[in-house]
């Protein structure tokens, strides 16, 4: 006589009870900045036409990605912060698991992308045009988007064949794999395997790739003659480096690593490094520091001054 459960409780941050208000003022302003920063990379991106080029391109989708993927997390997190209200609707619950899922693994092929296209720009600059035409840019980012969807898919619907009907409580903020699997009543060693699978093709190759590109970057960067140059290239790249590596080791800590209620504080950890940190790093490190997009935002400012100063 056991009844599928209708809703989760998420617990999210509730050991530190007292600290729900700050949490809330630093995660909405996370979330602003975050949000701010990724659409004004995606508007400049496509209004710009000095940014029509494959590296701004790529950058674009990077941006609107984790845009989409912010907006995904953050609101319900937020909400659940301000009115104490931690219940999640299942429809709801597997909603944000699977577009989540999605976008973490759309953004590790989109990472593996832009990273090549890095080395063909400094390692390859002859070919560079030929190689990195508008198709091949389109077809790239493309498969990117439906590698992340397609392959999620599969996890996804085998995941929905399993049944909840006992615990509620998942020990999360968001609704994630391993907390979902935890509360479910059904066998669920088939799909953690899968699982695994899924973690190591959406994480391993491309972070691998993400490497070699960088290592062969950095052998480019290495026999630059100018030291200003030298340094200057070796800021940007390591830059990308730190933040790309912390993406994809926060990853695999969290869906390779065994599970145990040891590492369990751990791997909540490592979830807020791939879920806070990249989408609010990258627009700075990636975009707002590059002389175009700076050329760029100043020319739109530029314009809406004087749009303004003529309506005046």
């Amino acid at each position: 006589n056991q009844t599928t459960i209708t809703e989760f409780i998420l617990l999210g941050f509730g050991e530190f009870y007292e600290l729900q208000t700050l949490l809330f003022l630093t995660f909405l302003m996370i979330y602003m900045v975050t949000i701010t920063g990724n659409t004004l990379i995606v508007v400049l991106v496509v209004t710009d036409h000095h940014l029509h080029t494959p590296m701004y391109f790529f950058l674009g989708n990077l941006s609107f990605l984790e845009a989409c993927y912010s907006s995904n997390i953050f609101p319900r997190m937020l909400s659940a912060l301000l009115t104490r209200d931690r219940t999640i609707s299942f429809n709801s619950c597997f909603t944000q698991w699977y577009l989540f899922g999605s976008l973490e693994a759309a953004e590790c092929c989109l990472l593996c992308v832009m990273s090549y296209d890095k080395y063909l720009a400094i390692c390859k600059p002859l070919h560079y045009a030929t190689t990195m035409k508008t198709n091949t840019c389109i077809n790239l980012a493309t498969a990117s988007w439906l590698n992340g969807f397609i392959g999620f898919s599969i996890l996804f619907i085998l995941v929905l064949q399993l049944s909840f009907t006992g615990p509620r409580e998942m020990d999360h903020y968001f609704c994630d794999y391993f907390p979902l699997l935890k509360l479910s009543c059904s066998n669920t060693s088939l799909v953690e395997n899968i699982g695994f699978a899924v973690a190591a093709i959406f994480t391993v190759p491309p972070f691998v790739l993400t490497l070699t590109s960088y290592s062969y970057i950095i052998a480019a960067i290495l026999r630059i003659p100018s030291t200003t140059g030298k340094q200057k290239a070796f800021s940007t790249c390591s830059s990308h480096l730190i933040v790309v590596s912390i993406f994809y080791s926060s990853l695999m800590i969290v869906y390779m690593l065994p599970k145990g209620e040891a590492n369990k504080e751990m791997q909540k950890l490592s979830s807020l490094l791939y879920t806070v940190l990249p989408p609010l790093a990258n627009p700075f490190i990636y975009s707002l520091r590059n002389k175009e997009v700076k050329d760029a935002l100043r020319n739109k400012i530029g314009k809406l001054v004087s749009c303004k100063a003529i309506l005046m």
